[in-house]
């Protein structure tokens, strides 16, 4: 299955963001609220300049105590990100995220984030894939 595919599936909130300077109990509030566990870093919605996680709220909790949450997004987001394409395959960037130890990618399209992806819409979208193939070989199996 392709990106592109595990997109057209999502339902169509969009990608929730914040912008530079934000600051994390912002950012945290949004997450809660939102039940997500990530959010996109971008000045215009459209570029990426990080992702904050739960993780990255967490870890600087555990380093810092509750005074993290004064700082801003760009202080402890992750900035090395790494993305995917539309045409690129549920293999692939499952194989991505689980090499990489995350959780949340973003999709990249001419330099533009055209969508998140999660581990878990790959996963329901290899689910989703599997049943398919058993569908298909017990048809072919029962003569159907």
């Amino acid at each position: 299955m392709l990106v592109q595919q595990i997109l057209r599936s999502k339902s169509d909130d969009g990608v929730v963001t914040v912008a530079p300077g934000t600051s994390v109990a912002e950012a945290a509030k949004l997450l809660s609220t939102r039940r997500i566990g990530a959010i996109v870093v971008s000045p215009d919605g459209k570029a990426v300049s990080g992702i904050l996680s739960e993780r990255d709220i967490v870890r600087e909790l555990g380093a810092g105590g509750a005074a993290c949450l004064a700082r801003t997004v760009d202080e402890i987001m992750t900035k090395e990100i790494v993305g995917c394409r539309l045409s690129e395959s549920s293999d692939s960037v499952l194989a991505s995220m689980t090499e990489g130890r995350f959780r949340h990618m973003p999709v990249i399209e001419a330099g533009e984030m055209v969508g998140l992806i999660s581990i878990g819409d790959v996963v329901k979208a290899q689910l989703a894939k599997l049943e398919m193939e058993k569908d298909a070989l017990e048809g072919m199996i029962k003569g159907f």
